[in-house]
């Protein structure tokens, strides 16, 4: 039977999702999919899944899929980051049968993905992208779909999304932010750019970008004219979100929680990362509970914070408005809400003001010694300090370490060879020696070993003699 295609993959497959919740690191599993189908959202993603580790190693493979498997977890797609395109098909092998379609990922713009050469780092290299998505075409028996990142052109974002649907490409999710929008320069998504390929592509195409209501939702297929909208911020920190609702975020967290504890096994980072993106704006003003939540150690011990922090927020409640509404928000901090990144400064100013007109002239930091006052060093430096008051941050007074003869890293202080620990081990290895500075004692267990054996010897010769002399019948 033909797999689906294009439109019909999301009429029929998809069931014609418009709500979707966008692929997360650590952040989109399958406790938190299934709260937020609860409240709406109709198509999930798996985290972002490495194919080169999925294929090589299968304890990843269960704690990343295999073990979250569910049946009220459908539609569901898995995304894969990859720039090999036999390793990709692999993995997507391994994958296709607990899932309704395969997910490239070109739209990563982190540093990882950059190291890793994967992501949003692949948007340049076309030829490539056309050979991994024609081949997961020909080889999956599920469609193939891809999400990226815009251009600055809108041209060339266009030729882009052309080319990968001829590859083979069946649904494509645009974020319409360029690969170097992103932390403090993550600026305002360009749906101009989506609402182009749109118009150019035959296939379907989500948006993602300036997501934070149901309103927004509503106004980008408005303006866009795509099939569906995916949040990934604005999900994390109101999961119902796609309802139009903003509940109580203890609300929210109680009912997470529950469904940790319901469908086990769930990485306790992963839960703890939730609940601090919940709580986000109460946990700037009740800073202590901020360092309960990140000490806890279970499910339990981050209940029992949330369990504070709701009866805490019950407290204000009960005094008088003036009191919560200081914070800036369009809603008591208690209440889910996006956190609006400020946007990203002007370089040309500086507090508000034209540099030219600001008093003060910038000028490079003086050059850290030991005796300064901890003004001086930066926070990660004044921190160090107060855990160990007698270290120096002085360049001229680091020890000097002599480097290693053979690798250049610095050697062991007491290396009978002037090795560092690693060479010691393998020359001490290769001509059973000795360094007592490293503890590395080849030569003396061998020869150990060897008296051991000539005792040995030595006691069965005696037993056999005995034998032969006193125990044989003359």
């Amino acid at each position: 039977m033909a797999k689906p295609r294009g439109f019909e993959f999301w009429r029929s497959t998809l069931k014609g999702a418009r709500y979707v919740v966008a692929p997360m690191v650590e952040q989109s599993e399958l406790a938190w999919r299934l709260l937020s189908r609860r409240h709406g959202a109709e198509l999930c993603y798996t985290p972002m899944l490495h194919a080169q580790v999925f294929v090589r190693d299968a304890n990843y493979r269960r704690e990343n899929l295999y073990n979250e498997v569910n049946q009220e977890d459908r539609p569901l797609i898995t995304q894969f980051c990859a720039n090999d395109p036999e390793v990709f098909i692999q993995a997507a092998l391994l994958t296709q049968d607990y899932c309704d379609a395969i997910d490239l990922n070109l739209g990563c713009p982190q540093m990882i993905a950059k190291r890793g050469h994967y992501g949003v780092f692949l948007q340049d290299e076309w030829d490539l992208l056309e050979k991994m998505i024609k081949l997961a075409d020909e080889k999956l028996s599920v469609p193939i779909t891809c999400k990226i990142r815009v251009f600055p052109e809108i041209d060339k974002t266009v030729k882009y999304a052309k080319m990968l649907e001829k590859a083979g490409c069946q649904l494509l999710t645009i974020h319409g932010r360029t690969k170097d929008q992103k932390g403090a320069s993550t600026g305002i998504a360009s749906w101009k750019h989506i609402k182009a390929v749109r118009e150019a592509v035959n296939i379907p195409v989500f948006a993602n970008g300036n997501i934070q209501h149901l309103s927004d939702v509503q106004l980008c297929m408005e303006e866009t004219g795509v099939q569906g909208v995916m949040s990934a911020e604005g999900n994390l920190h109101n999961p119902a979100l796609f309802e139009g609702r903003s509940p109580p975020v203890w609300e929210m967290a109680e009912e997470y929680l529950g469904v940790v504890e319901k469908h086990p096994p769930c990485s306790l980072s992963y839960v703890r990362a939730h609940i601090f993106k919940l709580w986000h704006h109460t946990l700037q003003i009740h800073q202590d509970l901020r360092e309960e939540l990140a000490k806890a150690k279970n499910v339990a011990g981050i209940a029992e914070v949330n369990r504070q922090l709701k009866q805490r927020c019950q407290q204000e409640m009960a005094k008088d408005e003036s009191e919560w509404t200081r914070t800036g928000l369009p809603f008591p901090h208690w209440i889910c809400q996006p956190y609006v990144r400020p946007p990203p400064k002007d370089p040309n100013t500086e507090n508000g003001q034209r540099a030219s007109e600001t008093k003060a002239v910038s000028v490079k930091r003086a050059l850290e010694d030991s005796d300064a006052p901890n003004d001086s060093l930066s926070k990660n430096k004044q921190k160090k300090k107060a855990r160990n008051p007698h270290k120096n941050f002085c360049p001229e007074l680091k020890p000097k370490y002599i480097k290693c003869e053979q690798c250049g890293n610095p050697k062991g202080n007491k290396c009978v060879f002037n090795l560092c620990r690693g060479c010691c081990k393998r020359k001490a290895f290769k001509e059973v020696a000795d360094c007592l500075g490293a503890g590395l004692l080849f030569r003396d267990v061998l020869w150990k070993y060897t008296n051991t054996l000539m005792d040995i010897f030595t006691r069965t010769l005696f037993e056999l003699y005995f034998y032969y002399i006193y125990c044989l019948p003359k």
